[in-house]
């Protein structure tokens, strides 16, 4: 891993694979780190330049003072494409990641030749749902929303059996500054009509047991992007790459060798 500074804010960064492969890029959920992806970006096929990174107020990326704007996320992904003189990139994003790759696909198409949408939509939650959870995670920390989350996120079956224990570690040792300013930045974030205007190769896909983006709602994602493709990944969570990585991974190679991307076969 290395941070990559990029003037305006310094991102924490790993790369793995084909150094001059095809670029897949990933950005997470909020309250996660790049460590989400090992599982799946270990499972991708020869030929791929894999990228993670942790969004800015989390994991080892810095944390600048909030309130966040979608528009300061999606110009740190653009930065850091820049900055790694990457073109055409097929950018997955999970939840926030998600947001952040429909603005991203919008404001610069040369950096985006396919996205992949997990578990996100172009407007997610209310704005006074985020700005209250932000107030209380400024207030008492991620702590205090660890409970509500990891029911959000994972299955019975998931938790009862522990495999959640890793993810709440996780939220809880956020920045609470960083996770609160993140909640102000999809409090003030609705894509509907910039994303309908996207014509470009993408995936949509959501778990079963996805309580934070319900499978209806991000069926509705898949509707607005013509020539979209949808998949229910059952038994899954509002995080596949974690409970699910195998059936993630599948997925996402599916895509990539859909549309003759790097060596997916």
């Amino acid at each position: 891993m290395a941070r990559i500074d990029l003037g305006h804010v310094a991102l924490n960064v790993a790369e793995s694979g084909e150094p001059g492969g095809a670029p897949v890029v990933f950005a997470g959920a909020l309250g996660t780190e790049l460590a989400i992806w090992d599982a799946v970006v270990a499972a991708l096929p020869a030929g791929i330049r894999a990228i993670r990174y942790d969004l800015r107020g989390h994991g080892q990326s810095d944390c600048p003072a909030g309130p966040y704007a979608m528009g300061a996320l999606v110009r740190d992904a653009e930065a850091l494409l820049d900055a790694l003189s990457i073109r055409d990139a097929v950018f997955v994003g999970l939840s926030v990641g998600g947001l952040v790759a429909q603005g991203l696909a919008v404001k610069r198409m040369d950096l985006v030749r396919g996205l992949v949408l997990s578990g996100t939509a172009p407007k997610i939650g209310t704005k006074a749902g985020w700005q209250a959870r932000a107030a209380m995670v400024r207030a008492e920390g991620p702590a205090a929303i660890s409970d509500t989350v990891m029911w959000r996120w994972f299955s019975r079956r998931v938790r009862d059996g522990g495999g959640d224990k890793w993810l709440r570690n996780m939220l809880e040792r956020q920045a609470p500054e960083g996770y609160a300013a993140t909640c102000e930045a999809i409090a003030g974030t609705d894509f509907l009509t910039p994303t309908s205007g996207l014509r470009l190769p993408a995936l949509v896909t959501v778990g079963t047991e996805d309580r934070t983006t319900p499978p209806d709602l991000v069926r509705d994602l898949a509707d607005l992007i013509p020539g979209s493709r949808f998949a229910l990944l059952r038994g899954a969570g509002h995080l596949p790459c974690v409970d699910s990585p195998a059936l993630f991974a599948d997925t996402l190679t599916g895509f990539l060798d859909s549309i003759g991307y790097g060596d997916a076969t």
